[in-house]
């Protein structure tokens, strides 16, 4: 082992010293109090005669009955006629390296900006450097003809060597009107510019490459400033590389060297770049508290899989929830100075019901009851149920009602990692879906009750408000969904036009699938493409602009031109409806950006009211239903198209 190995792994190994030794001490000093408090307590009790046996009885958590049944609908896997031949490549070839089971995402994006969805892959292996392999592209581009058919198409980026692909975020940050993409890497990022007919890899001159030993993993495209452009945060993971990978040297017993748990690695911090504006980034980390230490080591604390950007309390800034694996979650709560503070524990958000920390990977937020009561879902490791805090009454105070709201049971088996909320049967209420799957193919041969492949779990939302809102919807209701797969991250989109959700799975070292949404429940709906009016590719880098913005003054008054952070709410009949423009959704992955809402068996949508990350709102009272309405900031109008 070289020196440089020798220091990583005394690295990989300090928080569990420290650990070690504080224990030991706590353990000496709390023999010596109970064998204190033990014989004040004989001297005390030595004449009583002993009470009287009490038998406990102990009740584990029971899955919420409801009389109400989920429709019977099917999703279909077209993935092979739809055109998409797409292989994720982990690049495994025996060593058992952790970022081997981790990716990759998918996102939904209208590349062309011809009004339907196309469909963006994240490739990973092979590993750099290894000969004899043929590395593949980072991605793989697919366009969508309008009616769910797709044909590849040339990226016009090549892989880059040092890379390991990961996730996609979606976003215009150089506002010229077309959606660009980030992708998150083990190693060097990438920042991909859509130039209409390719990509265009601008990574060097944006500023955004990152760390190349560092492991990131999802991230997002938000205005935290207000400032009209899109920010950029990404989470990282652990510190890892191959030889604190074979130092840390997981194994299971009957099976040898196998993928483990990241809790014998250090953590990482995120990155918070602020957009300046004129297609570069400054990276505001550390001034703007995202790096959050481990009290006990100094060291970095986090390791994040999955973020979910909200304005938890409603005061016009956006939040970030972090999932971090094995160690509390992270709630970044904007100052709306430019900082955050984080308050996981303060805000409820941190630990689960038992007050651990999990396995947080995917991640989603909603006001799923329709009411105003926000919930986030985040998907946790086997053996740990699905995690669901729904805020109080009080928009600072959270409790985990996984229980209570009928996922809790169903879900403590599975290994969750993609996550997200979408109405699939257009009833007006947001059901859920999270993908499943192990890390170890031979998971089985040590925990009978473990599975590497996987079947995706969808719960219905029957409406019940907080007396178990979710039904598991049965396997065979399901179709194709009931599929068992090596699920990782997942995204929805309307590919054919029809108003219903369609789903990608996605799997590690295997195809992804396509779903497409056969519901026939006969419910309306709208679907609505917000545009923003922030800055143009004209205003981009004139006076005053660009220096306002290196000034950290507040633009207030634009909106960054995907809507990105905009609030929708629609009311018909006596139902309200509130739903975020949020593509960052799920694990490594995106959603389509246009919002689709359901209106049940209602025809009309009565008022339409769109607070946009501006500030401004706008109030519609006549959109027409069963369409795709455009709605640009400011001018008080709707378009179908």
């Amino acid at each position: 082992m070289t020196d440089r190995m020798r220091e990583e792994a005394t690295a990989v190994h300090t928080d569990e010293t420290v650990v070690a030794s504080a224990m030991r001490w706590s353990a000496v000093a709390l023999i010596v109090i109970v064998a204190v408090v033990a014989t004040v307590v004989w001297q005390v009790r030595r004449d009583a005669p002993p009470p009287p046996a009490v038998e406990a009885t102990v009740v584990a958590p029971q899955q919420i009955e409801t009389d109400a049944t989920a429709p019977t609908i099917r999703f279909t896997d077209i993935t092979q006629q739809a055109g998409i031949d797409f292989v994720h490549d982990n690049g495994a070839y025996g060593d058992k390296l952790l970022p081997e089971t981790m990716g990759g995402g998918a996102a939904f994006i209208d590349f062309d900006n011809d009004g339907d969805q196309d469909l963006l892959f994240v490739n990973s292996g092979p590993w750099p450097g290894r000969e004899g392999n043929d590395p593949p592209a980072p991605l793989a581009l697919y366009r969508n003809d309008g009616t769910g058919k797709f044909a590849k198409v040339d990226t016009g980026v090549d892989r880059l060597p040092a890379s390991y692909g990961m996730g996609v975020a979606i976003g215009d940050f150089d506002s010229d009107g077309l959606v660009d993409a980030f992708i998150s890497a083990v190693g060097t990022n990438r920042l991909l510019r859509n130039t209409g007919t390719a990509f265009e890899d601008v990574t060097a001159k944006a500023g955004v490459a990152g760390d190349p030993a560092d492991w990131s993993t999802s991230s997002t495209f938000v205005d935290y400033d207000n400032d009209g452009d899109l920010d950029l945060f990404v989470g990282n993971y652990v510190r890892w590389s191959k030889e604190i990978d074979f130092a840390v040297d997981y194994r299971l017993v009957g099976v040898g060297r196998a993928y483990g748990p990241p809790m014998n690695y250090e953590g990482a911090h995120p990155y918070l770049y602020r957009n300046n504006g004129d297609g570069t980034f400054a990276d505001v980390s550390a001034e703007a508290g995202m790096q959050v230490a481990n009290p006990s080591t100094d060291l970095p604390m986090g390791k994040a899989l999955g973020v979910a950007p909200i304005d938890v309390d409603r005061d016009g800034h956006i939040d970030l929830l972090v999932a971090n694996d094995t160690v509390r979650n992270f709630f970044f709560h904007n100052s709306g100075n430019g900082t955050f503070a984080e308050e996981g524990v303060e805000f409820g958000l941190a630990f689960d019901r038992n007050g651990s920390a999990t396995g947080a990977m995917g991640i989603d937020a909603a006001y799923y009851r329709n009411d105003d009561e926000l919930g986030f879902f985040i998907g946790n490791f086997a053996n740990e149920m699905t995690s669901l805090y729904v805020s109080q009454g009080d928009p600072t105070l959270f409790a985990d009602e996984a229980i209570s709201e009928g996922i809790g049971s169903p879900t403590r088996l599975m290994l969750s990692f993609g996550v997200f909320l979408f109405d699939y049967d257009l009833d007006g209420r947001l059901d859920l879906l999270q993908t499943n799957g192990h890390l170890e193919e031979e998971i089985n041969i040590v925990q009978p009750s473990q599975h590497y492949e996987q079947a995706a779990q969808l719960f219905w939302n029957c409406g019940m408000g907080s007396r178990g809102c979710f039904v598991p919807v049965e396997a065979a209701s399901a179709g194709d969904m009931n599929k068992p797969i090596v699920g990782r991250g997942s995204t929805y989109g309307d590919i054919d036009g029809d108003g219903d959700l369609d789903v990608v799975l996605t799997q590690t070292g295997r195809a992804p699938l396509l779903l497409r949404n056969d519901q026939s429940e006969n419910h309306h709906w709208v679907r609505l493409k917000l545009v923003g009016t922030g800055p143009s590719t004209d205003s981009i880098g004139a006076a005053g602009e660009t220096d306002s913005r290196a000034a950290g003054f507040s633009l207030r008054g634009r909106s960054n031109r995907n809507a990105i952070g905009a609030w929708v709410e629609a009311t018909f009949g006596d139902t309200t409806v509130r739903r975020q423009v949020m593509p960052t959704r799920s694990y490594l992955s995106q959603v389509e950006l246009p919002v689709t809402i359901g209106l049940g068996n209602a025809t009309q949508l009565d008022k339409l009211r769109i607070t946009w990350p501006s500030g401004t709102g706008e109030t519609f009272d006549a959109i027409e239903v069963d369409s795709t309405q455009t709605i640009k900031e400011g001018t008080g109008t709707a378009s179908g198209g």
